[in-house]
């Protein structure tokens, strides 16, 4: 099935989003905008000090700034904006204090000083040069793919080792050490705070698109916390996908990634509960699928098979699976066969366990869950997936479509015992209480 032979069917919806509300707590404020401007604030230090550790230890600063200031004097009006000037105005102090940076001092840090902190928001279909800058500084070559992907996160996605390490499905010992190191070496080397262009682009470009990828994932489904969601990683992640195309148009693989995050990101609305409880994909309501972003993903599908000379790649054939989804007008409509003959090509270019798991899905709804259940059982032995939730959860749900009731129960317990995540801890106790014993 080519991309280009995927489209929509039906009426558009309107797309609507939930604007969070003012925090009352000054605590909690702090601890949203901070999460939330993480990144940006980095960004920004980092292009005065043009060291991303230094960057990040200022960033903290104003953090703590923060903590002794709002609680007394109240939340600024804008909070982002407050962060980025604290942390600037300390990164310009340090600049001062080292001589060799003299010079730099009186071209930018006279002007950042003088240059009040911006009175409008920025365009939410915009993001900083900045941040694109900190996002290939953090994928440069001296860096191993572990670490170019855990500093990313960890920078960029503002994600904490915990978060970096359930994603990753590795110890959070190693990506402290994967973060510290790489901060390290990227001073060390002395590496630039710049987009590369040529062979240095292409040679950085796998890496930033698993980074934005996994920043997406993060927020897609948060593997730990209270909530779900975590919309503003998604938004960042989609936002830097689109600039990435429109900085390299003739790379398939990113037009392709696009695809994909805009097909995942048009179901958001329909993913949760007006509680926060998940719904899951068989029982999303998919009149309130944004039809927009699923024309936007077919769009970019489309770019992506017109600048592709062979094969697809993996963010391709991964896009292909979500344009499946979005095609279909019900679950059980879906293309599953396809999906399934998707997920073995996917399989093929990027072996993973993980994406057998989701192959077994994709057969079970094609062939039942007899021959799906074959296949997650000979993934029990993976070491990779021996902490990971959702293998417990698929086979519990074969299960219990077999009928073998007892056995389902007992899996979506353990499923929920190693899940983090609140809001999926609790839909995977509310399936095992379903069960009947």
């Amino acid at each position: 099935m080519s991309p280009s032979a995927v489209r929509t069917r039906g009426q558009g919806v309107r797309w609507w989003a939930v604007e969070p509300q003012p925090a009352t707590d000054p605590r909690t404020a702090i601890e949203t905008v901070f999460r939330l401007e993480f990144p940006r604030v980095v960004a920004a230090v980092t292009r005065v000090v043009r060291d991303v550790g230094i960057a990040e230890e200022l960033a903290q600063d104003a953090l703590v700034a923060a903590l002794e200031q709002w609680p007394r004097d109240g939340v600024p009006d804008r909070p982002g904006a407050w962060l980025t000037a604290a942390a600037r105005h300390r990164a310009v102090d340090l600049v001062r204090r080292r001589e060799n940076y003299a010079r730099k001092l009186q071209e930018i840090g006279r002007t950042l000083e003088d240059t009040p902190p911006p009175q409008e928001p920025p365009d939410p279909d915009t993001i900083d040069d900045d941040l694109l800058r900190l996002v290939f500084t953090t994928c440069h070559p001296v860096l191993s793919a572990e670490a170019r992907t855990a500093l990313t996160l960890r920078l960029l996605g503002g994600l904490s080792t915990a978060e970096i390490a359930r994603a990753y499905l590795v110890p959070e010992p190693t990506v402290a050490q994967r973060v510290v190191r790489a901060k390290r070496t990227l001073a060390t080397k002395n590496v630039a705070f710049e987009v590369p262009y040529g062979p240095d682009r292409e040679a950085r470009l796998g890496s930033v698109l698993d980074v934005i990828y996994l920043i997406f994932n993060e927020g897609y489904a948060a593997t730990a916390g209270d909530d779900w969601l975590r919309p503003a990683l998604c938004e960042d992640a989609l936002r830097l996908a689109r600039q990435l195309a429109a900085l390299m148009p003739k790379e398939p693989e990113v037009h392709a990634l696009v695809s994909l995050l805009e097909f995942q990101t048009s179901r958001t609305a329909a993913r949760t509960a007006p509680d926060g409880t998940p719904v899951l994909l068989r029982d999303q309501n998919r009149r309130r699928w944004n039809r927009m972003l699923i024309a936007r993903g077919i769009t970019a599908l489309d770019r992506a098979g017109a600048t592709s000379a062979g094969a697809p790649g993996p963010y391709a054939l991964q896009a292909a699976i979500a344009a499946c989804h979005a095609h279909a007008h019900t679950y059980e409509d879906t293309d599953w066969a396809a999906i399934a003959t998707l997920y073995g090509l996917l399989a093929a270019r990027a072996p993973s366990p993980v994406v057998e798991l989701n192959r077994a899905v994709a057969v079970s709804m094609a062939d039942g869950p007899g021959p799906a259940l074959e296949i997650v059982d000979t993934l029990a032995a993976e070491p990779v997936l021996s902490g990971y939730h959702l293998l417990p959860s698929v086979r519990g749900d074969l299960l219990l479509r077999l009928g073998r009731t007892a056995e389902a129960r007992a899996e979506f317990e353990r499923a929920a015992a190693l899940a983090r995540n609140e809001r999926e801890r609790e839909l995977l106790l509310a399936r095992a209480a379903m069960c009947p014993s």
